[in-house]
């Protein structure tokens, strides 16, 4: 693992991969701490910016604003009561109300530390196990990996917040959108319904900059409330010793909690945070301060989030697996940029791997740096309108998505799925599915047909090798958990809460 490190590293801390890795850690805290904007949504704007650079800067960059973003998150929901990130919402409950009190000072720094200690051992656990799932990976059939993206749409459905029913549909979507044009086997047209510009299938690109760089944008000008109450002075940042203390606990736990769940498929740091907040007012002697100003409110949620969103890379970089949209955008840039991703990046490209791994560490020491000191610039930020800021984002897009590959009907496909999105979140059917289906969808057909091809068309391999069997049974038992109403009551109260 030294070895790899050393070779990380030598990657990471060249001039123009430092450099990179600044500005999407610097993005990233910038999205975070603008409300509706996130990390997806970013990702998708800069994609097109991305396929002139190397893979490794690329990709380092992007991996920067989706981990920035979780610091980022946490200025906002504990100044104005705003969270600028889904991860940061559990944050605004203790740290909002410690702002309130005259300790915004001591949250922020709190929010700092426990980002920057669930980051960095997050980071070793993919450093320490990734290797290892890649090496299980290899042992993969075409019937394994079929099973293997079952079982993560099943766990996107789960995951996803709102109604079961409109997830299933949304993931029905992608996947029939995902198989529009040329078959894989025998190149013939499909569902291209005489359209030429749909002779290649619909482009990642503009799909995902109409839904998350539009409509998203577009649904959250409409709905955004008037800004709360700034809060009046932030001064000594840094937490007390007395503070640190009392917060090691839950900074620990909640590392185990958003390392844990960061690898779930759907789950990631939203999922992460809430955990860590629940964990922490079970374990504490006096639960009755949550809520009122605990600080150990904003060490547990922040300190999850970060490590959640860091091992969700390990599905990501191993096994192909996007575990959330940010890791679907992610997918797609190194598919464009010519890498198939799964196992085997580990062994052909174990320079981009590596140095991915490495730049998380050297992105969250400029994080801890970048976050304290620019506080009074982030708040700042937080004035400008936001009416003012959506113009900007659709020209962005447009002039992105024409500049990928030169072709206006990109543009035209980017304005339908914004139409597309913002109808889907007006339905109160969340995107994510939909992405991930899209992006899973040709890669499951692909293994699928390969399955069926090395068994002469006997559906019996899919349950005949162990691995794959798992993988089904595991599908079915989270589909059983959906169904049982006493689950499913379960299930709405948490999202509610």
């Amino acid at each position: 693992m030294i070895d790899n490190l050393a070779l990380g590293f030598g990657v990471a801390l060249t001039i123009a991969n430092l450099s990179y890795c600044f500005i999407g850690v610097l993005l990233g805290t910038l999205v975070g701490v603008l409300p509706g904007i996130g990390p997806v949504t970013t990702v998708a704007v800069l994609l097109p910016l991305t396929f002139s650079l190397p893979p490794e800067s690329a990709l380092i960059m992007l991996a920067g604003i989706y981990y920035g973003a979780q610091y980022g998150g946490s200025t906002t929901s504990i100044l104005v009561n705003m969270p600028g990130e889904a991860s940061s919402v559990v944050t605004t409950i203790d740290g909002h109300r410690m702002a309130r009190l005259g300790r915004a000072g001591p949250a922020l720094g709190i929010a700092a530390v426990g980002s920057f200690f669930g980051g960095c051992v997050a980071t070793l656990l993919v450093a320490l196990f990734a290797p290892w799932l890649a090496e299980v990976a290899l042992k993969f059939d075409p019937a394994s990996y079929f099973s293997l993206m079952c079982f993560g749409l099943v766990g996107a459905i789960v995951l996803a917040h709102g109604s079961v029913l409109k997830s299933i549909a949304m993931v029905g979507l992608g996947l029939a959108f995902g198989l529009v044009g040329p078959d894989i086997n025998t190149g013939a047209l499909r569902f291209a319904f005489g359209v030429d510009g749909l002779a290649d299938g619909i482009g990642f690109v503009p799909m995902a900059m109409g839904i998350f760089g539009i409509a998203e944008v577009a649904y959250n000008l409409e709905r955004r409330r008037a800004d709360s109450t700034l809060a009046t002075r932030v001064t000594h940042v840094w937490p007390s010793l007395a503070d640190m203390r009392h917060c090691l606990g839950s900074m620990i736990r909640g590392t185990g909690v958003g390392s844990a769940l960061g690898l779930l498929p759907g789950g990631g740091a939203l999922l992460a945070a809430f955990a860590a907040y629940a964990l922490e007012k079970k374990v504490a002697r006096k639960p009755r301060r949550f809520g009122e100003g605990d600080i150990r409110g904003v060490a547990a949620p922040e300190t999850a989030n970060n490590a959640g969103a860091q091992t969700s890379f390990i599905p990501m970089l191993t096994l192909g697996l996007p575990s959330n949209p940010t890791m679907a955008m992610m997918i797609g840039a190194m598919m464009i940029q010519g890498i198939a991703p799964g196992p085997r990046v580990m062994t052909d490209r174990p320079g981009l791997f590596w140095g991915i791994v490495a730049s998380m560490w050297i992105g969250n020491v400029m994080l801890v740096i970048l976050n304290l000191p620019l506080v009074g610039l982030w708040v700042k930020l937080l004035k400008i309108p936001y009416r003012l800021m959506f113009p900007g984002i659709v020209v962005f897009c447009a002039i992105g998505v024409y500049a990928v590959g030169n072709n206006v009907f990109d543009v035209f496909v980017m304005a339908f799925f914004a139409l597309f999105g913002y109808v889907a979140l007006k339905l109160g059917c969340e995107p994510a599915p939909f992405v991930l289906a899209f992006v899973l969808g040709p890669l499951m057909e692909q293994y699928l047909r390969r399955a069926l091809l090395i068994s002469r068309g006997d559906f019996g391999v899919f349950v005949a090798e162990p691995i794959s069997l798992g993988f089904l049974i595991a599908s079915a038992l989270l589909l059983v958990a959906i169904a049982a109403p006493a689950v499913r009551k379960k299930r709405d109260v948490a999202m509610q809460e």
